[in-house]
Formats: structure tokens, C-alpha cells, sequence
């Protein structure tokens, strides 16, 4: 009989979110404007400690009306995070930009502050200064946020944070997503907290902010018919699936701290093991350990731990394959240092959802114990 699935991270709802829901329903607020959205909207500034929030479908559509905010337009280029998913650098595509792809350093994964200067100086000298930066906090691990901020204001490149693995984390006190001009949360389902399908764009620029909801209700001027002097986008979150977002912030905290457990336990049951390396944060950081991952060292390889779960019907999957490592952006300018490409072959993340049993990490840690002393 075949065991149980463990999932990479399933969505774990609360006891509030029905509520939200079903008073969408009784009220007849089924589109994309209702009390939920402004309620959630506010409630997530609120708990980022941030001046405006846009709640939006997906974490996509919120990078894309920050760059067009931003004003990237084709044939700019932006720099962006190599080590990520591709969710990060597409909206560059989509406003016919060149993505300038810029390593990790191996402290947090995230950009590395002294390859970004490289780069921008590069880019500089070629006659071509970036338009804007996307920094990405990898599995919710704050990257080196000072460092990669002084060299943004020397050169004078606004900053994305790209957060949307990062919710509910924190550099020395201060929640992800609020440090650079624009910051982003996704609420995909497989995120610490969901909507299902979701997005939101953060700034303390109240008019970036308005201008970006504008920009995604489809742009529709101020005037008795339907009148359109810009662009715009079908990009709003639904007010039914923002009271599944305002259940979910409830339990937020919970969440969490439920994954920052899992993280523990991963580590305290490997600790005699030198083949299976876990990240640490360093002072001041605080990851919300989205995903507990791991670098695998010896003679047993990620990929040789990843079939052994898969057949054990658990999921995990290698760290993100880096940007400039993929087909579709061959050619594109990159700063590497080798730091993404190893952590691709060597990582795997395992599974960190924030609903798992005792019993099922257990089950985990004892298939890879299995692996490792074979």
C-alpha cells in the first residue's frame, strides 16, 4: 500500500477565513472591489509596518506595475537576482527590457552586494545605467539588505524588493518587502500565507501605490463611460479571495513560527551528519524559513536524495535553476560567480509545511538517515 503523500509546502488554512468568505457571498461583494480588499489591503500595511499596499492577482502582476511605475520601458535594462524563479525577471520581458543578471554569495544565497556594483559600473561604462533593480529574498532569507541599498543609493537605481517568499520575515526588526522603493508579497498556494492565487505591491509612495491599483483595473479613466488614455490590466485580487488573505493573516505569526520549527528539527536531526549542510542566519536576520533547504555534500548526491523521496512518495526539488542558466534568457548579460550554479546542483529543499505532523518530518529525516548510511 502505498504511503501517504508529503507535499513540498500545501496551503494550511485557518478558522477565519470561511468567515471572510462567506461574508463576501451574503453581501453580494463577488467581484474585484469589496470590503475585503480594502480591509486586507490595510491590514497587511498595517503588519509590515508600511505606508500603502495594492492587493493584487499574483505576485507577477505586482513586479510588472512596479516596474511600469518605475517607468521601464523596452530598452532599458533591470538588473535582477540570477537565482530565483522566473516570476521575478518575466515582467522585465513584458516591458521589453534586458535583464541583467546579477550571483549570489553564499551567506544568505541572495545577491551579491559586490558582483550588483560590478555590474552597475559595467553597465554604466557601456552607456546603458539600469533602470531599476530586482532583489529577491530567497526562501525567506533576508539578503544583505545595507550593503545592496548603499550601492543602489550611490548609483541612484531604485529598488524592488521581490518578497514574495519572504512574508513575516525580518532584517534587524524591520519586515521584508519595506526597505526598497516598491516591495512584493505572493500568495500563491504553496506560500507561507495564500489567497490561493494572489499578489500585493507595498510602498511608503501612496501615489505609486494609487497609480498601480489604477493600472490594474484595466485603467479606465475618471468619466461616465469606459474611457482609456493608458495601458492597463486586468490585475486585481477578487474580494473573495482577499477574505481568504485577511483569515490568513490572522495565523501569519503561527505560520512562522511552524516553519521555523520545521527548520529546527531538520537541523537538530541531521547536526552529526557533515554530508547535509543547512543555511544559518546570520545577526539580525530573521527567515521565516518558508522552505527548510539543505546542501548535500559526499558521495550522495541531490539528486540521489530527491529520487529516494520521491519513491518514499515525499516531494522536495533542487533550488531554483539559476536565470542565466535558463533557455529563454541565453544571451542575456550576467555577473556570476559560481555560487548559484553550485547551489543548484547541490541543494534540494525539503519539505517545510507549516501543517506537517511530528510523525511526517520524522518520516522524512528517517528516508534520508536511510539514504545517507547506505
Amino acid at each position: 500500500m502505498e504511503k501517504p503523500k508529503i507535499y513540498l509546502s500545501s496551503p494550511h488554512l485557518g478558522t477565519r477565513e470561511a468567515d471572510f468568505v462567506k461574508e463576501a457571498f451574503d453581501t453580494n461583494w463577488v467581484s474585484t472591489v469589496g470590503p475585503n480588499i480594502t480591509a486586507f489591503e490595510r491590514e497587511l500595511a498595517m503588519y509590515n509596518k508600511i505606508d500603502a499596499c495594492a492587493a493584487l492577482g499574483s505576485g507577477t502582476a505586482a513586479i510588472h506595475l512596479a516596474l511600469i511605475v518605475l517607468g521601464v520601458e523596452a530598452g532599458d535594462e533591470v538588473i535582477c537576482s540570477s537565482f530565483t524563479f522566473s516570476a521575478s525577471c518575466n515582467p522585465i520581458r513584458y516591458q521589453g527590457a534586458t535583464p541583467i543578471f546579477v550571483d549570489s554569495e553564499a551567506d544568505t544565497y541572495n545577491m551579491d552586494p559586490v558582483l550588483l556594483e560590478e555590474a552597475i559600473a559595467d553597465r554604466i561604462k557601456r552607456g546603458k545605467k539600469p533602470k531599476a533593480i530586482i532583489l529577491v529574498h530567497l526562501y525567506g532569507m533576508p539578503s544583505k539588505i545595507k550593503e545592496i541599498l548603499e550601492v543602489a543609493r550611490k548609483y541612484e537605481v531604485p529598488v524592488v524588493e521581490d518578497a514574495a517568499e519572504a512574508l513575516g520575515s525580518k532584517y534587524f526588526g524591520q519586515a521584508l518587502g519595506t526597505f526598497g522603493d516598491l516591495g512584493i508579497y505572493s500568495f500563491n498556494g504553496n506560500k507561507i500565507i495564500t489567497t490561493s492565487g494572489g499578489g500585493a505591491l507595498v510602498s511608503r509612495n501612496t501615489a505609486w501605490i494609487e497609480k498601480a491599483r489604477f493600472l490594474a483595473t484595466q485603467a479606465r479613466d475618471a468619466a461616465p463611460h469606459y474611457q482609456h488614455s493608458h495601458i492597463g490590466y486586468n490585475y486585481r485580487l477578487s474580494n473573495i479571495l482577499a477574505g481568504i488573505g485577511r483569515g490568513q493573516l490572522l495565523v501569519l505569526d503561527e505560520r512562522v513560527a511552524q516553519r521555523r520549527k520545521n527548520y529546527d528539527f531538520y537541523r537538530n536531526a541531521f547536526a552529526d551528519r557533515r554530508e547535509i549542510q543547512f543555511l544559518s542566519e546570520p545577526q539580525g536576520f530573521y527567515s521565516n524559513r518558508w522552505l527548510t533547504t539543505a546542501v548535500i555534500k559526499g558521495r550522495i548526491s541531490r539528486e540521489d536524495m530527491r529520487l529516494k523521496l520521491e519513491r518514499e512518495n515525499i516531494e522536495s526539488r533542487p533550488l531554483w535553476k539559476p536565470m542565466h542558466l535558463q533557455p529563454i534568457f541565453e544571451g542575456c548579460p550576467a555577473y556570476t560567480n559560481g555560487t548559484s550554479e553550485r547551489l543548484f546542483n547541490e541543494g534540494i529543499c525539503l519539505p517545510s509545511g507549516s501543517n506537517m505532523t511530528t510523525e511526517e518530518l520524522q518520516r522524512v529525516a528517517d528516508v534520508i538517515h536511510s539514504l545517507l548510511s547506505h
